[in-house]
């Protein structure tokens, strides 16, 4: 039997707005977009707390009652405080009810949906509530910022998950948490590992990980899986192949899908980043999906970017190729033990490759500058946990050398302003498809152009124009 919802909505001035319905996701969705009733002035509303009845009955009672609550009593309500609830009530048949109502799952915490606080208005103030209950945003903040071990790996999780929604009510939630944790990140060295298909970054990302937490570290490694075209769903099985570090408290590993997202990373990489940051995880690792020579957008979000690449992978002509290899600061060959020879000449033509892709449009590289970061190529195997100091004495090298001569605080900068565009390109993309007007036109546009009678490039004028 599909159960019956009392629920609470947080209103943009303050003020609480009790309902019930048997569809809970469909009501949100109405007072999320309705131009009537009593939330159609009051938006952004977000749903605060809400519990299940077996009876319309029963639901329509106990809305009656909430409705006539004081503020402080629907505030413990929120909390959860059931000993404040029944101190404040003056009769206990209602919440009685509900407890009986569903005895095995009980009442939905405020978790559920992430309230923002509301903006202030003009008006007579509200009165606060006798027991203070944190904001659930600043409370997952607060977690992620000090909390103890197992309730920051909870938060992380959380918070990254509340990042990735595509939910508009949610996307403001995740907002206002990254504004809360910004000033708690940065601190952190960001390396971007990416390389083909097989070519052993998780195994080396595992290898590293254990060095690094060896020598006092805290590591976050942030995985991207592609999803499939057709099914749309991801495997996510890169903690498979991190069994040590995956278990390890001073290591937290987040898989996320591709989503369809280009470059090899996930629309909310950057935002996960920041989010380990603030957990005071001081190397955050961000391994791509298995890229080609186009997929650069892990070095556009990281401080250091290593390239990781097989022996016998391709010839002289194929080192040189623009892309993925010219913007990189650091080239791995991988697997060096199953043949040595091969991983010796991989690294002679690939260190010949970055010189000359160096020089374009750098003629003062031409004479070694001990203040300039000059790619390097080393070779190690990471099955075998061999040449894992000898890549981080590089990358310790790197950092010392960008930190000293300011290029990594303006790569940085480069970085949030780069972040910020592709955040407005996304965003017009998203209002353009929900564009009231361009919804209207859009499906007989698309026949007209599927049938061969308006071209593409012309519809496409047409619907922006609409959207305009």
């Amino acid at each position: 039997m599909k159960p019956f919802h009392v629920y609470l909505l947080l209103c943009r001035d303050g003020t609480y707005y009790a309902g019930h319905t048997d569809e809970l996701d469909a009501r949100m969705l109405q007072h999320q977009t309705s131009d009537t009733g009593y939330t159609a002035t009051r938006k952004p509303v977000q749903l605060v707390w809400q519990g299940e009845f077996e009876s319309r009955e029963g639901a329509l009672a106990f809305e009656q009652q909430i409705k006539g609550w004081s503020r402080a009593k629907m505030e413990a309500l929120i909390a959860g405080d059931w000993e404040r609830v029944q101190t404040l009530a003056r009769s206990k048949q209602g919440l009685d009810g509900l407890r009986q109502a569903q005895p095995e799952r009980g009442i939905a915490q405020a978790e559920r949906k992430i309230p923002v606080r509301p903006e202030p208005v003009e008006g007579p103030a509200h009165p606060e509530p006798t027991t203070p209950v944190r904001p659930p945003v600043e409370g997952l903040a607060h977690q992620i910022v000090s909390g103890a071990a197992m309730p920051q790996r909870r938060a992380i999780a959380k918070a990254i998950t509340l990042l990735e929604s595509t939910r508009a009510d949610h996307r403001a939630q995740g907002d206002e948490l990254l504004t809360a944790l910004l000033p708690h990140s940065g601190h952190a060295f960001r390396l971007g590992i990416s390389g083909v298909p097989g070519v052993g970054k998780s195994t080396f990302i595992e290898a590293l990980g254990l060095y690094l937490i060896d020598k006092g570290h805290r590591v976050a490694v942030l995985t991207v899986d592609p999803s499939s075209t057709v099914s749309g769903g991801s495997i996510l099985g890169d903690k498979t192949r991190m069994e040590k570090l995956s278990v390890h408290e001073q290591a937290y590993i987040r898989p996320s899908p591709s989503s369809g997202t280009l470059g090899g990373v996930a629309e909310k990489t950057r935002e996960a980043m920041l989010v380990c940051e603030a957990a005071s995880y001081d190397i955050v690792i961000v391994e791509t999906v298995g890229v080609g020579q186009s997929e650069t957008a892990v070095s556009g979000m990281t401080d250091m970017f290593v390239l990781m690449q097989l022996p016998n992978a391709g010839d002289d002509l194929q080192a040189i190729k623009k892309g993925v290899m010219e913007l990189a600061d650091l080239v791995v060959i991988n697997k060096a033990d199953i043949d040595p020879d091969a991983a010796t000449r991989a690294r002679a033509q690939i260190t010949s490759s970055l010189r000359l892709l160096g020089l374009q449009g750098h003629p003062e590289h031409a004479h070694h500058n001990d203040a300039v970061w000059h790619p390097q190529v080393i070779q190690l195997s990471a099955l075998l946990g061999r040449g894992v100091d000898a890549f981080w004495a590089e990358v310790s090298r790197f950092r010392t050398l960008q930190t000293g001569n300011g290029q990594l605080n303006t790569r940085r900068q480069q970085q949030a302003r780069a972040w910020m565009w592709e955040r407005i390109d996304a965003g017009l993309k998203q209002r353009f498809r929900v564009h009231p007007q361009v919804r209207a036109a859009l499906d007989d546009t698309t026949q007209r152009v599927l049938a061969g009678t308006l071209p593409a490039s012309t519809a496409a004028r047409q619907l922006l124009d609409l959207f305009d």
